[in-house]
């Protein structure tokens, strides 16, 4: 290095994903190769590490960022061992270490995103207020308490054309009016973080990358309507995101963004932590309020509205994080701007995890409208392992399978429920040929079977009975008019459940019987599954001139189904067999293969 950077910052991923990758052991290794690689005293005091939120490609975590005097280099896939060298060549010698730094896949990724709610997640630290402030944290809630009556937040927020991202799309300022106008000096905020689908983790890693954004929101919500405390219902499995949640409001209520008398403005507000214990159901607005209320977790008949007679009987708005979290940038940069990204009906950004059979899995934010086939192909990287796209979930265990003809479907609420899906809380689900999409929806339906608090007959007995239903398909005992009953259950249990889980949760069967008919077909009618998925409907053999009398399938088979040895025939006890599929891959002739046992019978 001819000359010593003037400054010197190292980011490292500790969100989840990051620390699950070994984010805290690189993090630990940077400080220690700093304190001991012999650097100057002078540039050890200008270099700082720092931990970041979710960085959004969590396919290459832990991802870590050196920035020298403004200059940003990307690192992917980091472990703790190669930290020594990066410090050594990159710190202190001036060069980066190009093996190492993040490649095409990363920028393409991130360049077909448009970044609102995670803008600032992955850059501050979670963990500082100050980090929050320096980008301008907290000047939207003085904007709205210096300048702003109630009734023109709701407005903004009207104009902005911001639709709750928890999954029903309803307009939030149409919401914020109803609660605003309730009769009574007590009410609510509430921030639905219980995300409960499979996969998803957008609200999540919100929480963890920058609390201080959905404490901001929620102040100029609870100001909107009158509130003065507000709840983050948040489920107990996110350890991180609760940790980091707390120590932002203690941090809040130190520099008089939360408590009485906010920044000498004559508003009160706070925020309380409730921790759910992970019922899918507690999603459902009714069922989440019972829950901080300290009964169980069920949903009531609506009206009346939690907007009119929510927590405790009180006037009471529910958004989720995502929504709240938005408020702030809305305040900040206008309603126009935010009008100005998405689509007609549908404005803004929307957060998605994604995830599956795709190349670059992660979380990312792009404008509604966007194609299917432009988040799939181009941020997602495509299929991996080259395989061919067979059919993509959107919306979570409730949502719709979209299949390849229809990639070029926007993503916008209108859009997606017309070819039978839901926009959901964000979950997006990447299937490939491998996939059976039977058993796809056997499985979805076997989680909101299981997720169903039972208050309602049509939710308990009817996905009770689609479910059996579908258990007969995949274990090859199917009967004519299965499908046709199947569509007739989910139709009346749609029409006539109690709250959105019963109401959405045939969405996977329905589609996929749409859609993919034909699978049903071969299950039902040729006892077959096409993608070799469903064990019932297939089992292994030996073909006898490809076996090398290795033995090596017999020893790596964890139930002992294989018999023989070395100079041995192998013959798989069909009986015993539990189709792990391990002898198959240990197998170095191919000597195994996969057969239907319809095939087998014929024989």
């Amino acid at each position: 290095m001819n000359s010593r950077p003037k400054s010197i910052s190292i980011s490292v991923c500790m969100g989840t994903g990051g620390i699950a990758a070994g984010g805290a052991e690189v993090m630990e290794a940077f400080e220690e190769a700093l304190a001991h690689l012999g650097l100057a005293a002078e540039l050890r005091e200008k270099c700082t590490a720092h931990k970041v939120g979710c960085r959004g490609f969590c396919a290459r975590d832990v991802l870590v960022d050196v920035v020298l005097d403004g200059q940003r280099t990307t690192y992917e896939c980091v472990q703790a061992d190669m930290v020594p060298r990066l410090v050594e060549e990159h710190i202190v010698g001036g060069v980066p270490v190009e093996q190492w730094l993040a490649g095409p896949d990363y920028e393409a990724f991130h360049a077909g995103q448009t970044k609102v709610v995670l803008s600032d997640c992955g850059s501050i630290d979670p963990e500082e207020i100050d980090a929050y402030l320096a980008v301008d944290g907290y000047t939207a809630i003085q904007k709205v308490l210096g300048e702003m009556l109630p009734e023109e937040v709701i407005t903004k927020i009207k104009d902005s054309g911001l639709r709750g991202r928890g999954g029903a799309g309803f307009p939030t300022g149409l919401k914020w009016s109803f609660a605003a106008m309730a009769k009574g000096n007590e009410k609510y905020i509430i921030c639905n973080a219980d995300e409960g689908d499979p996969g998803a983790f957008m609200d999540r890693s919100i929480v963890e990358g920058n609390p201080h954004a959905l404490i901001e929101g929620m102040s100029i919500a609870g100001y909107a309507i009158g509130a003065n405390l507000g709840y983050v219902y948040i489920r107990a499995e996110y350890p991180l995101a609760v940790q980091r949640l707390a120590h932002a409001i203690e941090q809040a209520r130190a520099r008089e963004f939360l408590g009485k008398n906010i920044r000498n403005a004559g508003f009160d507000f706070d925020i309380q932590i409730k921790q759910g214990a992970g019922a899918f159901v507690c999603g459902e607005e009714t069922a989440l309020i019972a829950s901080i209320e300290g009964g169980r977790g069920m949903p009531r008949p609506k009206p009346p509205f939690p907007a009119h007679r929510g927590l405790w009987g009180k006037p009471t708005i529910i958004n989720n994080v995502e929504t709240l979290a938005n408020l702030p940038y809305i305040i900040r940069k206008g309603s126009e701007w935010f009008a100005s990204l998405g689509s007609e009906k549908s404005k803004g950004t929307k957060v998605f995890a994604l995830t599956g059979k795709v190349c670059n899995t992660g979380l990312i934010e792009v404008p509604m409208g966007i194609a299917l086939k432009e988040i799939i192909y181009g941020i997602g990287g495509g299929i991996e392992g080259g395989r061919q796209f067979k059919a993509v979930q959107t919306g979570g265990p409730s949502g719709g399978c979209i299949p390849a003809e229809l990639l070029d479907t926007p993503v916008d609420y209108e859009s997606l429920a017309q070819v039978g899906a839901i926009m959901g809380s964000g979950g997006m689900v990447v299937m490939d040929e491998d996939n059976c999409m039977v058993e796809m929806a056997r499985y979805f339906l076997h989680f909101t079977q299981e997720e169903s608090c039972g208050k309602c007959v049509p939710c308990r007995v009817g996905t009770k009975r689609m479910l059996e239903i579908l258990e007969r398909i995949v274990a090859g005992q199917g009967e004519a008019g299965d499908l046709e009953l199947l569509l007739d259950l989910g139709e009346d249990i749609k029409a006539a459940s109690l709250c959105g889980l019963g109401q959405t949760a045939p969405n996977p069967v329905i589609s996929t019987i749409r859609y993919f008919r034909d699978e049903y077909d071969a299950h039902i009618v040729h006892k077959r599954c096409p993608a070799g998925v469903c064990k019932a409907l297939f089992e292994y053999q030996v073909v006898e001139p490809l076996c090398k009398l290795c033995g090596l399938c017999v020893r790596k088979c964890p139930v002992g189904a294989i018999e023989g040895g070395k100079k041995k025939l192998a013959k798989i006890k069909d009986r015993k067999c539990v189709k792990c599929g391990i002898c198959i891959e240990v197998c170095p002739f191919d000597a195994i293969t996969q057969i239907d046992i319809h095939e087998t019978a014929e024989v």
